[in-house]
């Protein structure tokens, strides 16, 4: 049953948790270590993720063996990487440059990465499937517009304001990578 409420809620949530306007450095970042993204590919991917982790998150992760938990201290590493990358101005894998940056890392773990995944299965807890599938779908349709016009973006920043931005969200990633591994850690042990 449509709740506008619910769907709102998870929808902010989700905004929050994808953080694609943070992620715009990033984006640039990719768009210039690999020279073309496909925004369609990516949406598509990550949106599938999401809906296919909102049905089946908590059987995958327990059928191979992992829990929640570890799923999001994993996902915290991948983040933290990414996040020393833009601060330091430094790349970590130099000769691992895909010929298209759209499915990894874009779709995952940037748009659809552990701390979006874990979001999902706790709001499934909460919420009725049909709201979050909407809050998804209107999500990617924002991520994708912002794909589509990261170039624009880009350009009206300039590469000193892409600089200073990158440098900040990058801390900004780091205080997420940090606080997802500090919630998840204390779990494992």
């Amino acid at each position: 049953m449509f709740d506008f409420k619910e769907f709102f809620t998870a929808g902010m949530i989700l905004f929050a948790v994808i953080d694609i306007i943070g992620n715009i450095p990033v984006i640039i970042s990719l768009r210039e270590k690999v020279g073309h993204i496909q925004s369609e590919k990516a949406a598509l991917v990550s949106a599938l993720l999401m809906i296919a982790f909102l049905f089946l998150g908590e059987e995958i992760l327990n059928l191979i063996g992992i829990d929640v938990s570890s799923f999001a201290v994993a996902g915290s590493f991948v983040i933290f990487l990414l996040a020393v990358e833009m601060v330091l101005g430094i790349s970590l894998f130099k000769g691992d440059v895909p010929a298209s940056a759209s499915v990894v890392p874009l779709a995952f773990p940037i748009i659809a990465g552990a701390g979006t995944l874990t979001s999902i299965l706790s709001l499934r807890a909460e919420y009725h499937v049909i709201n979050i599938i909407c809050a998804i779908v209107v999500n990617v349709l924002v991520v994708y517009a912002i794909l589509k016009s990261s170039s624009i973006i880009g350009r009206f920043l300039g590469e000193s304001g892409i600089q200073i931005i990158r440098k900040v969200f990058g801390i900004v990633l780091l205080a997420i990578a940090v606080k997802l591994f500090a919630t998840n850690v204390g779990q494992l042990v």
